[in-house]
């Protein structure tokens, strides 16, 4: 029998802050978010300060409180999965910094995932039963509290 993989991710992009711990590439077993919406809606959107601070605030709490939920350890963990881009520098700084350094600090692997692409590969995680080939269409826009620009 073989050993299962288990992958923690970190996402800190824009304005939320989190971690997930995933089993063999389909079954979450944690999905931890810390969201800023509350702070950033008196701005009318996200301030990009404000969000790194807030970031560093959470990333710690977040990391503990996604290994507990999925009841592993760090050293059970097979690789560190981080968004590296595109989002906001000073909060793509924060995850990348404390993914390097738990990677780092616990001998395991480091790979960085492009935000957009990780929107596609989430689909693996709701969808059990799909297999490549396939195609995908992805969209964006930015949101705007209170439809202020």
């Amino acid at each position: 029998m073989s050993k299962d993989v288990l992958t923690m991710g970190i996402e800190s992009s824009c304005d939320e802050t989190s971690v997930a711990i995933v089993k063999n590439g389909r079954e979450i077993l944690s999905n931890i978010i810390d969201t800023q919406i509350p702070i950033h809606e008196k701005y009318g959107g996200v301030v990009p300060e404000i969000a790194s601070r807030n970031h560093i605030e959470a990333i710690s709490r977040v990391y503990k409180k996604a290994l507990e939920e999925a009841k592993v350890d760090i050293s059970e963990i097979s690789a560190i999965t981080v968004t590296y881009g595109p989002g906001l520098v000073g909060a793509l700084l924060v995850g990348l910094s404390y993914a390097k350094a738990l990677s780092f600090a616990n001998n395991i692997p480091l790979v960085g995932v492009n935000h957009i692409e990780g929107h596609i590969a989430a689909n693996y995680l709701t969808y059990k039963e799909l297999e490549p080939p396939f195609l995908c269409v992805m969209m964006s826009r930015r949101k705007y509290y209170d439809n202020k620009c």
